[in-house]
């Protein structure tokens, strides 16, 4: 790329990572932000991991190499106030009794996103969610709708019809049920990147993602797990306000192309789009495609208003 860095080349000097702590009643949440650098007050975007992975692996990602994995870099790159916090039982947030279900997620996004409107000036944040942080997300932006700007839902389900991976974890659903923790090994993390078709990432990603995971121990809560195989659909869209962008990866095994416009014909507000990310799978911020992804979400967050109504 003449006259410049390659947007895929990991930065010289990337932003600097600013640590923070809520408390949720009596739980303490770990929250990270990185800014990037502009006139004014910057616009926010809050991150939100899914199952398996907490806030720093699955969006601050170092791996070997010259190319960047951190969205948290992409987006202060490109001039966002970006946020992302972990959710309860992950990685630095406290561990408590609980299986860290959507509802709870909710929870603490309504107290992670206090704290951001107080540092940031700024009282509506965009959200991406990927995978449950998707229902997470689109969840509390129906719990708290003035808090929400434009939401990207990465590799999200609605009713999980046709789901081959949820319909062989709904196998265990009986084990969610009664017990509220699960194994999450290096194999189950390696799993993430091989089970809907293998190739679409580089396996170097696999290790690093294990390496930066497994420091908070081999186990993680089975919530989400539990509301994916028994409690579908979560979010009503016709309670989603805000303008919504949905990525759905071409070989995603958890939500069928059919189950997602479903969800997407139902929504009300006029400004929304369904992509289809060709060649990806259901990890979409750790594909060889995922500049794409950060592409068409910057895209997406940056629109103008719609003036119809």
């Amino acid at each position: 790329m003449e006259g410049g860095q390659h947007p895929l080349l990991r930065p010289a000097a990337p932003p600097q990572r600013s640590d923070y702590t809520v408390n949720k009643g009596g739980v303490s949440l770990a929250v990270y932000r990185k800014q990037g650098t502009g006139q004014g007050k910057l616009p926010v975007l809050f991150l939100v991991h899914g199952s398996s992975n907490s806030a720093l692996s699955s969006f601050d990602l170092a791996v070997p190499g010259d190319e960047e994995y951190s969205t948290m870099n992409v987006f202060a790159g490109l001039g966002y106030d970006v946020w992302t916090m972990d959710h309860e039982n992950y990685g630095r947030s406290a561990r408590t009794d609980g299986n860290s279900d959507i509802a709870s997620g909710v929870e603490d996004l309504i107290a992670a996103s206090e704290l951001v409107i107080r540092e940031s000036g700024q009282p509506r944040l965009h959200m991406m969610g990927e995978s449950s942080g998707a229902l997470r997300a689109a969840a509390f932006a129906m719990a708290r709708p003035e808090r929400v700007d434009r939401l990207v839902l990465n590799a999200f389900t609605y009713t999980g019809r046709n789901s081959p991976t949820l319909t062989k974890r709904a196998e265990q659903v009986e084990y969610f049920r009664t017990h509220n923790r699960r194994l999450r090994d290096r194999a189950m993390i390696g799993s993430i990147f091989t089970r809907d078709h293998p190739g679409t990432s580089d396996p170097a990603v696999a290790g690093a993602l294990a390496d930066a995971e497994l420091v908070f121990g081999d186990q993680v809560p089975t919530g989400t797990y539990l509301d994916m195989t028994a409690n579908l659909p979560v979010v009503d869209p016709l309670k989603i306000h805000a303008p919504v962008m949905i990525v759905r990866g071409e070989h995603d095994g958890i939500a069928s192309e059919e189950d997602l416009l479903d969800f997407f014909r139902l929504l009300p507000n006029p400004d929304r789009q369904f992509t289809v990310l060709a060649g990806a799978a259901h990890a979409l911020v750790f594909g060889y495609n995922r500049h794409q992804l950060w592409h068409a979400a910057h895209a997406f967050l940056s629109l103008p208003a719609r003036r119809d109504g």
